[in-house]
């Protein structure tokens, strides 16, 4: 007697494997360098040295590692990347679904009545004669397509590939939500600091306005020094108003990031000046060849043309003919309990061949679709791999060139302070008409104020090189490897 479960044993030994080449095995679509072509690159670090998955926690900040651990758990858009992640696991068992046997079982209850009109049955003229009978039949059916020419493997491969994409994705939605944290809390200090320092402006132009009014009602000063005294003061004011708003946004964005309603009620208390200098000590950069492992965005594009690589193939086993196999077995009686009897046992087998002939051009149209697909996305991957190189190089140049820009400033803030202070002074001695005063105390305004943005662009940069480098790894570990399963 055929059994469906001969045809269950036949998929598991035929369909094998439909898993995608391994991550970390990527191919560049360009020439690689040994090294990184940055002169700063050479100052970054050990090649063979490793950076902690929370790479955040190296700036030895307790509040943004907080903050960075609360985004990761409670922000929306990265709930919405689960979410797909979720979906395209399921695609992938769906497609997968296809390379195994369909086994469906039943148990049917047939309960008939028949008329017999007009047969000669003896003392049964002019009424109708009825019977009434009930069968029972259990049934175990599985069909199952012989893939011989790799068409369902090939889907399968191709859907989880593209799971393997959307699940490297949400690892880089991860990665880019905690650089966004970082940068913004960044901001927000300076935002702070900015709204410090411009208040201190303010009260500090308030004195030199009434000192220059208390000159002028004495008559050793003129008009047109009061009013310029005056119109510092209200230009300092109106500054500290557009910083306290700039800081009210920063705070709310913030809030956003970590699934909060913008209230405005996030404190920051980094002192950017005060910041650990071995917070933006030299990173290990590795490696260029080691970056197609590293970033997100690179293993998902080439992720995607395996995929489309597989689609092609699927698409050319479509023009070949396709064989299927459908058995049935069960038992039929009129007596429940004949089921469990071999007697009443009944079975078929089907085996189908189906080529096809004319469809319209659109089995070779598909071919045609999935090929130029294939090389679209190749050629997207070799373009995501040059602005991957393009970021961290640019990175490791804007590093190297912001530490020496942060020195000119520093420099130049001290000895603007020192000629306001001067300035001041020979004001006060009448030495100097007010025009000097002015132009020192904005100097001066300017020069400390850039000492902060310059400190908060260098945290952003070694942010954007952690983040152009793909986050934390360890050396001779696929920080990826959790997306292939």
């Amino acid at each position: 007697m055929f059994r469906p479960s001969i045809v269950v044993a036949l998929g598991l030994l035929v369909a094998g494997c439909a898993s995608p080449p391994p991550l970390g095995q990527l191919e560049s679509p360009v020439e690689l360098p040994e090294s990184w072509s940055s002169a700063e690159a050479r100052s970054a670090g050990p090649n063979d040295a490793s950076l902690s998955g929370e790479w955040w926690t190296s700036f030895g900040e307790p509040e943004l590692d907080a903050l960075v651990s609360e985004a990761l758990a409670h922000n929306h858009d990265l709930a919405a990347a689960a979410a797909r992640v979720g979906q395209a696991s399921a695609q992938a068992r769906i497609a997968g679904a296809d390379r195994w046997p369909t086994l469906n079982g039943g148990v049917t209850r047939d309960r008939r009545k028949q008329n017999f009109i007009g047969l000669p049955f003896p003392g049964a003229e002019g009424s109708v004669i009825s019977s009434q009978t009930t069968s029972w039949s259990a049934s175990l059916t599985s069909s199952w397509e012989l893939d011989l020419w790799g068409r369902v493997r090939a889907g399968a491969i191709a859907a989880n590939a593209e799971g393997q994409a959307v699940s490297v994705e949400q690892r880089g939605a991860q990665l880019s939500i905690a650089a966004l944290v970082a940068r913004t809390w960044f901001g927000l200090a300076e935002a702070r600091q900015q709204v410090e320092l411009s208040s201190a402006t303010v009260e500090s132009y308030r004195v030199s306005a009434e000192q220059v009014r208390s000159r002028f009602e004495q008559g050793t000063r003129t008009s047109l020094d009061l009013r310029l005294a005056l119109s510092s003061v209200a230009s300092a004011e109106a500054r500290l108003e557009q910083q306290r708003s700039a800081h009210g946004s920063l705070v709310r964005a913030l809030e956003v990031l970590l699934g909060r309603y913008p209230a405005r009620e996030l404190t920051n208390s980094l002192d950017l000046l005060q910041l650990d200098e071995h917070a933006l000590s030299p990173i290990p950069v590795g490696l260029p060849a080691e970056l197609l492992e590293r970033r997100p965005d690179v293993v998902a594009a080439e992720r995607r043309w395996v995929a489309a690589d597989r689609r092609v193939w699927q698409a050319k086993a479509s023009l070949l003919p396709r064989i299927s196999l459908t058995g049935s077995a069960g038992r039929s009686s009129t007596d429940l309990e004949d089921l469990t009897d071999g007697d009443f046992s009944v079975w078929s087998l089907i085996t189908n061949l189906a080529q096809p002939i004319f469809q319209g051009g659109r089995l070779r149209a598909n071919v045609s679709l999935a090929g130029s697909t294939r090389d679209g996305l190749a050629a997207s991957f070799a373009s995501t791999v040059l602005i991957a190189f393009s970021e961290v190089e640019n990175a490791l140049a804007a590093e190297a060139h912001l530490v020496r820009q942060e020195r000119f400033i520093q420099e130049a803030a001290e000895q603007a302070r020192a000629a306001r202070l001067l300035a001041e002074d020979r004001y006060r001695a009448g030495l100097v008409d007010y025009t000097a005063v002015l132009q020192s105390q904005q100097q001066s305004l300017a020069a400390e104020s850039e000492v902060l943005t310059v400190r908060r662009r260098r945290l952003d940069a070694r942010t954007d090189l952690i983040t152009a480098l793909g986050g934390g790894w360890s050396k001779n570990t696929d920080s990826l490897q959790g997306a292939e399963s």
